[in-house]
């Protein structure tokens, strides 16, 4: 059945659309058979997936399907590949955290380290890809990129390990786990089930929604901005070699647009393994206030309060109050908002921050508009400043289970 009015790149006989160079111009319309385009995309098109669209809710859907829905603003996750995890999930454990950020001396002068410049070089070879779409060669490309960033930026300490989470579709995701010290020496390896991992993660795919394996998509909010965000973070940490108490690891999550793949993976695998994770940050979209300040409403850290950990939420607040230079607002998503969804399915505590309150967010992304033009590095500044600020206070803090 021919239904689909899409527009591909000038090369694109549709078999090699995916492998056009970013500087091809986007031409004429096209109709595309959706068989013949899902035999292109390396899928079957009569297979089904599972998604869950709130706690509990499932439905099978085919791949085309999911685009559709995404289409629509329906969030979900797509649980095809981990529903028998999730089946027999082990008691949640709950971890106090403090009752005020308790490391100013320490991190006040780091975050004078942090460079929006560093964030803006990283950004525009981020967004220089074709697409970030997570099957998509250049998807794959850019995931090689920024794997080789991690590790240059992470060679100033050799205890810190980075690896890629291997995925099956191609791009993988990144691991970068810094390990608690005493006198200088890591006291414990990246398998020890004994400690308490202070996660703060961002996704690296990009989608153009009209057409995700074809189309170009710089994804420069969404979510290239988290993306440099925490890497600046993550610069700024592992320079300062900070004796941690507990293990801080970095992660650039795969396929999150595709219904948080590579987060599930992970996490998953961490609840697999034993692995206690004491906290966990996502930072999805940090750069875009435009809509903002056009409504009259003071810049500040969009804080969501719906499907998150309430005790981890408000120690963000305070640290959001303690050490950047804007307020915080609360603001709420919806179910399976982002990659931390995958770390609560898995019985973890998470939070999300976002760029703004929801409403105000970035209205290009999923499309070839989400470009750096439209951000503000001040902005982005800010979230690098309460990445920094949190993983330095939960890396030092006695995390005692409740």
């Amino acid at each position: 059945m021919r239904s689909l009015v899409l527009v591909l790149p000038v090369l694109a006989a549709a078999a090699h659309a995916a492998h056009v160079h970013h500087d091809r111009q986007q031409q004429p319309l096209v109709e595309i058979d959706k068989t013949n385009l899902a035999n292109v995309l390396g899928l079957d098109p009569a297979e089904l997936r599972l998604i869950e669209l709130e706690p509990g809710v499932t439905k099978e859907v085919t791949e085309e399907e999911k685009w559709e829905l995404k289409k629509a603003g329906t969030r979900f996750i797509d649980i095809t590949e981990h529903k028998d995890a999730y089946a027999i999930a082990g008691t949640k454990k709950v971890y106090k955290y403090p009752s005020e950020p308790q490391n100013e001396a320490i991190i006040r002068p780091l975050l004078a380290k942090l460079d929006q410049e560093n964030m803006k070089a990283n950004l525009e070879k981020f967004t220089s890809f074709y697409t970030r779409y997570y099957r998509s060669s250049s998807g794959a490309e850019s995931s090689r990129w920024l794997l080789g960033k991690v590790n240059d930026t992470a060679s100033v300490d050799s205890k810190i390990s980075v690896a890629p989470f291997i995925h099956k579709w191609g791009q993988n995701s990144i691991i970068a786990h810094v390990p608690p010290t005493s006198d200088g020496n890591a006291i414990v390896d990246y398998k020890s089930t004994s400690v308490k991992r202070v996660v703060i993660g961002a996704h690296q795919d990009s989608v153009n929604l009209l057409l995700p394996m074809f189309l170009r998509s710089p994804g420069a909010d969404d979510d290239g901005s988290g993306t440099v965000t925490i890497l600046e973070a993550f610069r700024v940490l592992v320079g300062a070699k900070i004796p941690f108490k507990n293990p801080v690891e970095f992660h650039w999550y795969s396929a999150e647009e595709g219904g948080l793949l590579g987060s599930q993976a992970i996490f998953n695998h961490y609840q697999r393994e034993g692995y206690q994770v004491g906290a966990m940050l996502q930072q999805d979209m940090t750069g875009f206030v435009r809509k903002t300040l056009d409504a009259g409403q003071p810049e500040s850290v969009g804080v969501i309060t719906d499907y998150v950990d309430p005790g981890l939420t408000a120690f963000i607040k305070k640290v959001i109050s303690t050490y950047c230079d804007i307020p915080y607002v609360e603001t709420k998503c919806g179910y399976a908002c982002s990659d931390h969804a995958s770390a609560s399915k898995a019985g973890y505590q998470s939070a999300f921050v976002i760029e703004s309150a929801f409403e105000n967010s970035d209205d290009k992304i999923h499309s070839t508009e989400d470009k750096i033009e439209y951000l503000s590095f001040d902005h982005m500044l800010q979230h690098a400043k309460l990445t920094l600020a949190l993983a330095l206070e939960l890396g030092l803090a006695d995390l005692e289970e409740i």
